[in-house]
């Protein structure tokens, strides 16, 4: 079946708000196995919501709209919806009584106008809403059904969770099951050329690749009667895709972050860490350290943005910075080795750049990145040339550290494994 899905709200289309609405409905459908199509945002406007109602509706199976269903005066949503589908609105009194109870419990007054989100069209199904006061519904017409849902997303996503799901899956045929493979270290253009081959005669499972800064992911998603089919769907294929990218992936868990695979590797390895940052600021380190559990193996974190404090911090020579420049890879590495002799720790990462938006030269560029990690005593370093405003070569550079890290981790564990070391 297809999905449209329609945001209500001049304040989207002013720019007020971002509309993360749209994105986080459009990924939950796709898991449902329902195709979209068409997305649009439509201000608080009863004329120009008709249209894109109708537009919806004739080439659409079901259209979800969020936003509008406040007390306001503005919030035409479900009056638009209802005279579309022909249904008059009628007090429901089990909604009354938990906007009421919603008041009550805040020790609020309530509002005459509040009384309207009780208004619901005549044999619509209800969704209660049990962060807030307005109950989302589904409208079924002939033509098309309509799932109506609140615009703040922390009512949205519950209520579409808790009981929209449930709602659409009477609608779909068997289950959809994805499988996400996430890759660090190569281009989505590479990605996609080496998955070219199963890309151009998939059918179910279907793949999809989607660009993250410093990463690529990888869907493989299959559409079966039950999971357990699904399931069997899924296998060859993400084993296939394994094969080919070996250590490039770092995960095949959707909750598990580049960062959150550094944390791991260096507990799993008794492994401590620390790191100096100058161009990115304790952006590095704020990555790491929002990952739980980080405390046992992340020791301590310096901000060495000027060259003195990377002399006096970090024992960079004064002949170094002199003869090739803060941002070296020279500098770089005694950055990194200055990091583990101080701190006595396990693994320390230097990052040392130009980010812009002035400072630049033709000898070394805005963008011009060197970041040295250091494995007890053995030190990488590369240089890195990223493109983008400041913010996106931060990132980037933070991105790219962390890829790093992983690598010389994995290196250095095969070493020691195999009787290397």
């Amino acid at each position: 079946m297809t999905v449209e899905i329609i945001c209500v709200g001049t304040e989207i289309l002013l720019g007020n708000i971002v509309n993360t609405n749209a994105a986080y409905l459009a990924g939950k459908c796709a898991d449902l196995g329902l195709v979209n199509y068409y997305q649009s945002v439509v201000g608080d406007n009863a004329e120009r919501l008709t249209e894109s109602l109708k537009l919806a509706a004739g080439r659409s199976d079901i259209v979800i709209l969020s936003g509008g269903l406040g007390p306001t005066e503005d919030d035409l949503t479900k009056e638009v919806a209802a005279e579309f589908a022909g249904k008059a609105l009628v007090m429901n009194e089990e909604c009354r009584d938990r906007i009421r109870t919603y008041f009550e419990a805040r020790k609020m007054d309530i509002s005459e106008n509040n009384w309207k989100q009780a208004m619901i069209p005549e044999d619509a199904v209800i969704f209660q809403n049990n962060n807030g006061t307005a109950p989302g519904m589904a409208i079924e017409t002939e033509m098309v059904k309509m799932i109506l849902l609140p615009g703040p997303p922390n009512e949205l996503i519950p209520m579409f969770e808790e009981s929209v799901v449930p709602y659409l899956k009477q609608f779909t045929p068997g289950v959809i099951e994805s499988q996400i493979v996430k890759i660090c270290g190569a281009s989505e253009s590479r990605v996609e050329t080496m998955l070219k081959d199963l890309i151009d005669r998939q059918s179910n499972p279907t793949i999809a690749t989607y660009a993250k800064t410093g990463e690529v992911h990888i869907r493989v998603t299959a559409m079966a009667p039950n999971k357990k089919e699904a399931a069997k769907l899924l296998k060859p294929v993400v084993k296939e895709i394994k094969s080919r990218f070996g250590n490039d992936i770092y995960t095949t868990e959707p909750d598990v972050t580049l960062e959150k695979a550094v944390v791991d590797l260096l507990i799993a390895n008794n492994m401590t860490f620390t790191c100096a940052e100058s161009c990115t600021g304790g952006m590095l380190s704020a990555r790491l350290i929002s990952v739980p559990g980080v405390s046992e193996v992340y020791k301590a974190g310096f901000i060495t943005y000027s060259n003195k404090a990377k002399r006096k911090l970090l024992g960079v020579k004064k002949l170094t910075l002199e003869k090739y420049g803060a941002v070296s890879s020279q500098t770089a590495k005694e950055m990194a080795k200055g990091l583990l002799a101080d701190s006595k720790c396990d693994v320390g990462v230097a990052i040392t750049g130009l980010a812009g938006p002035d400072g630049g030269t033709k000898e070394k560029p805005v963008g011009l990145v060197y970041i040295a990690c250091s494995v007890r005593g053995e030190i990488t370093v590369k240089e890195c040339h990223f493109r983008g405003n400041r913010d996106k070569i931060r990132e980037s550079a933070v991105s790219y550290a962390l890829m790093l890290t992983r690598s010389c981790l994995l290196e250095y564990i095969s070493k020691v494994t195999f009787g290397k070391k």
